[in-house]
């Protein structure tokens, strides 16, 4: 994890990726915010980037990989793996399975979106605020 790379946002809706960029703009994060519409090509852009990313934000709800797939294929992964990046979803999806599934990929974090700007804002603030006071074994 590198507190100042990007933000890697997985998200296929258009209309939700509109709303995070807005709610990121107000917030003022510095962070580049990356959005990828599948897992398939987040993972493709994690395996050949040399860029440390921040943390990963995905929906669990995604066309090709999904977001529970992908969280497997980075955990099983040695080079991915040491990175250290958090990986945190943040979606509609909910129901005790889900969580269940999200946690037994080791997930940082399971965040329902709110449908309010104000809640999803705060939503948002909690996490990355959060994650930029976390240590990681790659921050020294």
């Amino acid at each position: 994890m590198d507190k100042n790379g990007p933000i890697i946002i997985i998200e296929d809706d258009a209309d939700d990726q509109f709303v995070l960029e807005e709610v990121f703009g107000e917030l003022g994060y510095s962070n580049e915010r990356m959005y990828f519409s599948d897992g398939q090509s987040a993972l493709d852009f994690l395996y050949t980037s040399k860029e440390l990313p921040f943390i990963i934000i995905s929906d669990i709800n995604l066309p090709q990989l999904n977001g529970l797939e992908l969280r497997r294929k980075l955990q099983t992964d040695a080079e991915l793996s040491l990175k250290c990046i958090p990986y945190v979803y943040f979606t509609t999806a909910i129901n005790q399975q889900v969580v269940i599934d999200a946690y037994s990929t080791s997930a940082q974090g399971f965040f329902v979106k709110p449908g309010e700007f104000g809640e999803i804002k705060e939503t948002i603030k909690v996490m990355i605020d959060y994650w930029k006071r976390c240590a990681a074994p790659n921050n020294f």
